[in-house]
């Protein structure tokens, strides 16, 4: 289980700004909180280094790029012990963006982005099924994304 750790206002605040908007400056973020540069700067390299926050990334907009469909994933394991190579052989796929260990129904479920249906079939037959460890896989289309966002920072 990960550690929880209690960060303060200004760490709550540092966070929220950068959450909507993740290329605001420094600068900026002193001037609306009152503060230094260098207390920003001080403050983010500390919440790197507990792993609240895990870098800044680029996000892309599939559609935009030619990966127009989305779906999920059911994967069933032969057995459970099987997750950590399906795993690895899982990341080798580019199309594959996310996948979480599961209970219930699958052992594992992921989100894979591909240009049309064609593309998902030829990742899910040609690539995804032929992982040795891999019983059967159950896809589910995705039509539209509804919800995307953070976990809330609370002041």
């Amino acid at each position: 289980m990960a550690k929880i750790y209690d960060i303060d206002k200004l760490d709550r605040e540092i966070l929220g700004i950068l959450m909507k908007d993740a290329k605001v400056p420094y600068t900026d973020i002193a001037k609306r909180l009152v503060v230094s540069a260098g207390t920003i700067h001080v403050r983010m390299k500390r919440l790197e280094r507990l792993g609240i926050v895990k870098g800044a990334t680029l996000i892309l907009d599939p559609a935009r790029i030619g990966y127009d469909m989305t779906a999920f994933v059911g994967i069933y394991l032969v057995k459970g012990s099987a997750y950590s190579e399906v795993v690895k052989e899982m990341e080798a796929i580019p199309q594959i963006i996310e996948a979480y260990f599961t209970t219930g129904e699958y052992s594992i479920f992921a989100k894979v982005v591909c240009k049309n249906t064609e593309h998902l079939r030829e990742v899910i037959n040609d690539k995804l099924q032929p992982i040795n460890g891999i019983s059967r896989t159950e896809t589910i289309i995705s039509l539209g994304e509804s919800i995307k966002k953070q976990v809330p920072i609370e002041l």
